[in-house]
């Protein structure tokens, strides 16, 4: 039974402490936009080719 008075305390702590981190994330524009990630594998431009380096290219000419 003690140790509810140590437990009881730990656990609104931890609650407080949860509460805290979700209220910074939301302020700070953690959950502004879900979608764009999820799209931005999509649009991707894989045909482009990479850029050319000026010291290879100079070599191969």
């Amino acid at each position: 039974m003690e140790i509810l008075f140590l437990l009881i305390p730990i656990s609104i702590l931890f609650v407080v402490l949860i509460a805290v981190i979700l209220n910074w994330a939301v302020r700070s524009g953690q959950y502004e936009d879900l979608e764009k990630p999820r799209h931005d594998i999509l649009l991707d431009d894989d045909d482009r080719p990479p850029p050319m380096d000026p010291d290879k290219s100079d070599r191969n000419q």
